[in-house]
């Protein structure tokens, strides 16, 4: 019986299988040996698709005489500065002595691509190959892992996705950053006197920046509009020392101002005073018409997938999403939470079993002891499965990101910000245990002469799972403050118009009847303006390349199809908005996460909305992503993939070289620089140069 080789995808994590299997291994460079078995690793891709020199030296020169470049068989070769690594990895694979290979890469698309590069660079050949799929770094969950492996050849759909993302990037950066740099470069370069700046483009980069100048173009172009509430004091009896509350003028029907012109919404006035000509004519005296209560449940929200936690670490912690992804892979490499790539919200049925193994572990977590103990004691785990946290077919590879309930001894050495992204992974696993939170609601109508005037009241009447979502680290003291529900998006929307009161509070309504006679002690005019829409944060970046699927307002059928289908991976998306950054075409503000264009990605967006547009659709790389999902899924092949790929490629190659519309952008750089306060200019004499 030969040895076996187990390759994992860093040092780390092989020194963590080598400990699971209690390997007593002699160290050597590179690798670990023991007596039967060999464990090595890459340091992430050791291998890249070569540049298009490579295959021969015209293609040195860029000349759209040498494009499309769509080559029928595709060159690798070894990153250089991985060579050593490479050559140790090679040799091990192929040693006669190695009858196994156990492929323990990351549990994803990019690990599959990261071995699969490795293999063929290596030309291995005659040896048992399995792969290991694991959630987590735990001893446990990697001897299941390897127990159950399976041989490596059912990953082939996958590989072949892997391949084709990388054949996808590879060709479209290519030869639509050349044909758009012969055709623009010059332009660009005149205009802003700087002989350095380059076109980059590419299927998911491209887009992502169409995303963000497009919002800050409607940012730009929006007319804010002036509109005035009414507000009228309502007390419950006539005593200017008596408690009041707020109520909205609303023109409902039977209103003198229902449907009227002069009315912004039904909630305002166009002018100041159109609103004080009514206060003028309203009474004081006012009628109770109608007075609702009513319980609300709100359900703890879903589990944390990567892109919710990069949304939500760019709130609570103003950190980016490359470093949300760095924190939460450390937390994996240290045994403490699952595998944090993964798309889905729920468990799966297998681990909701034995869940109760993770909420244990949490007693050595001291924030959270007395949340675990009375998880266990009650034993509200126990059905966890019956309900909508746990659902096999919300999965593809991986569960959400939760706790392991291991490693906690580790936590401390780590830095202060990892161990809070810890804390809200933990408090929101921990908050599906418990019930939902238990809202008392009141609405109340006012008549006052014809028109009506409204008030929302909301009080918790039982915290429910908010119990579990208190930050040690939060300043607030709302315990609705940390978390919100998935029960209702709407919700969101609906609390802006209700007040918070305490039980006391709303006692005060429990003796009033309709048609009872209450009294305004005021009416106020509240000037408010409609609002343009949010500059992305790096946090809601992630999460709308995530919906890009459903970025469809006009075709439901396009939409169905989507459904589930974003920009980028949630393994990826980080890295896009870090290279945007990189290339001097977005910025990200460090202090507020917050994301907005520079000139050159403004000018870049004009090139590329004038000569490939789809490729600023987010439709349009949601279904690239969906096809590549497809080909995973194994319904759709390979070769009608590629097909479709080269086709599109050549065509849209092909419009850039005839286009002649490089003047006409100048104008369209113009306006754009507006927005920018130093602007390297060049000459008019140099801006009017011919471009080829």
């Amino acid at each position: 019986m030969g040895k076996t080789v187990f390759i994992a995808e860093k040092p780390s994590v092989a020194r963590q299988f080598a400990a699971a299997l209690k390997l007593k291994t002699q160290n050597h460079n590179g690798y670990m040996e023991s007596e039967n078995t060999i464990i090595t690793w890459c340091v992430g891709h050791l291998v890249t698709m070569s540049y298009p020199d490579a295959y021969d030296e015209k293609y040195k020169k860029w000349s759209f005489a040498t494009l499309p470049f769509l080559p029928e068989k595709y060159l690798y070769e070894v990153i250089s500065s991985a060579k050593e690594q490479f050559n140790i990895v090679s040799k091990l694979l192929n040693r006669e002595d190695v009858d196994t290979i156990y492929v323990c890469t990351d549990s994803g698309r990019e690990g599959e691509y990261i071995y699969r590069l490795v293999e063929m660079q290596a030309d291995v050949k005659g040896k048992v190959r399995k792969r290991v799929w694991i959630d987590s770094q735990t001893d446990e969950e990697i001897i299941r892992g390897i127990k159950e492996a399976k041989d490596l050849s059912e990953y082939d759909s996958l590989s072949d996705a892997a391949y084709l993302r990388a054949m996808e990037d590879y060709l479209m950066g290519i030869n639509f950053s050349r044909a758009l740099a012969l055709k623009y470069s010059q332009s660009i370069k005149n205009f802003l006197n700087d002989d350095k700046v380059t076109i980059a483009v590419g299927r998911v980069m491209t887009c992502v920046l169409g995303m963000v100048v497009s919002r800050e173009r409607e940012i730009r172009n929006f007319v804010k509009t002036p509109f005035y509430k009414v507000i009228a004091s309502i007390a419950l009896d006539d005593n200017k020392d008596a408690v009041s509350f707020p109520a909205e003028f609303k023109a409902v029907k039977g209103s003198d101002y229902f449907e009227s012109p002069l009315l912004y919404s039904e909630k305002g006035f166009k002018k100041k005073e159109d609103a004080e000509n009514m206060i003028n004519i309203l009474p004081r005296e006012v009628t109770l018409k109608s007075k609702d209560k009513k319980k609300e449940l709100k359900n703890p929200p879903f589990l944390y997938n990567l892109t919710d936690l990069q949304e939500e670490c760019s709130k609570l912690f103003k950190i980016s999403p490359d470093k949300t992804l760095e924190a939460i892979q450390t937390l994996y490499e240290r045994k403490l939470v699952t595998y944090p790539r993964t798309d889905a919200r729920v468990l799966s049925s297998a681990v909701a079993k034995e869940i109760y193994k993770n909420i244990n572990g949490l007693k050595n977590y001291p924030l959270v002891k007395d949340l675990a103990d009375e998880i266990l004691s009650n034993g509200s785990y126990k059905n966890i499965d019956k309900t909508k946290y746990v659902n096999d077919k919300a999965i593809t590879d991986h569960y959400a990101v939760i706790p392991t309930g291991q490693g906690i001894e580790a936590l401390a050495s780590l830095h202060e910000t990892i161990q809070k992204v810890y804390e809200i992974i933990v408090r929101r696993f921990l908050s599906i245990f418990y019930p939902p939170s238990e809202y008392e609601k009141v609405s109340v109508c006012v008549k006052a002469g014809n028109e009506s005037f409204f008030a929302n009241f909301k009080v918790l009447t039982n915290e429910g799972y908010l119990k579990a979502t208190t930050y040690s680290f939060s300043k607030k003291k709302d315990l609705s403050s940390n978390i919100s529900s998935d029960d209702d998006a709407s919700d969101k929307e609906k609390d802006n118009d209700e007040i918070k009161v305490d039980a006391e509070f709303l006692k005060l309504f429990d003796s009033l009847n309709k048609g009872d006679t209450l009294y305004s002690q005021k009416y106020d005019i509240k000037e408010g303006e409609t609002s343009p829409p949010k500059r992305y944060t790096s946090g809601t970046l992630m999460k709308a390349m995530e919906n890009a699927g459903q970025q469809i307002d006009d075709n439901e059928d396009l939409r169905a199809l989507l459904k589930g289908s974003g920009i980028g991976t949630p393994a990826t998306r980080s890295g896009i908005l870090e290279k945007l950054c990189l290339k001097g075409y977005l910025n990200n503000n460090a202090k507020t996460q917050v994301i907005t264009p520079k000139l050159l990605g403004e000018m870049i967006y004009d090139v590329v909305d004038n000569s490939i547009r789809p490729l600023l659709d987010p439709r349009l790389t949601a279904s690239w992503e969906k096809g590549l999902n497809q080909v995973a899924e194994g319904t759709t092949s390979y070769d009608e993939y590629r097909e479709k790929l080269y086709d599109y490629v050549a065509r849209r190659t092909e419009l850039v070289r005839g286009l002649n519309n490089q003047n006409a952008l100048y104008a369209k750089y113009n306006e754009a620089s507006k927005y920018y306060k130093s602007t390297k200019k060049s000459t008019s004499k140099n801006s009017n140069k011919k471009t080829g």
